[in-house]
């Protein structure tokens, strides 16, 4: 990827069309539409290959993406052409972390050692947006390896409340003798 090109910078370009035109919802399925098609990776493939010819890259591009704005269109032919077809899930990601900002809400990774329920869910995002002061999304994950507790990660910010954290820093302290 061409360095000073990011994801970043195209999600904003995009986020101010649509905001422009007020079709941020429609963007956002837009961008997602295409960060699907262009992250299968043999789709990726074909779309960077060299022995490609270009007009076959288009064509497949235009009948995968049908029903598009054209404007979306065009980006995806855009990264086609400029060879940052990978760039569209992180572009679609941070176009969503735009929207959400725009709109009050925030998203969190909560990592626990089992899975969560629904109403967990619901209880830890509660919980979160108290914290926050706005409403807060939370994407469960699960890693064994924390023990039990739960680790929130909400933007740069970490919350680590997990056993292991706990266990690890209880032998700092043994072994420091205090």
């Amino acid at each position: 990827m061409p360095r000073g090109i990011s994801p970043r910078r195209h999600a904003q370009a995009v986020f101010a069309i649509a905001g422009e035109r007020g079709a941020l919802d429609t963007w956002a399925q837009d961008l997602e539409a295409i960060a699907v098609a262009f992250g299968d990776p043999a789709v990726a493939q074909f779309l960077e290959s060299p022995r490609i010819p270009l007009v076959q890259k288009m064509d497949l591009v235009r009948r995968s993406l049908a029903g598009l704005d054209p404007l979306a269109l065009n980006l995806a032919k855009l990264l086609v052409l400029k060879g940052r077809v990978r760039m569209a899930p992180p572009i679609a990601d941070e176009y969503r972390r735009l929207l959400d900002a725009s709109r009050g809400i925030e998203r969190a990774e909560v990592t626990t050692a089992v899975p969560l329920e629904s109403d967990e869910v619901t209880r830890i995002s509660q919980r979160l947006a108290q914290l926050r002061g706005r409403e807060v999304r939370v994407k469960p994950e699960v890693d064994p390896a924390i023990v039990g507790g739960i680790v929130a990660r909400i933007g740069d910010k970490l919350i680590n409340a997990s056993v292991r954290t706990r266990l690890m820093s209880l032998k700092k302290r043994l072994a420091e003798g205090i």
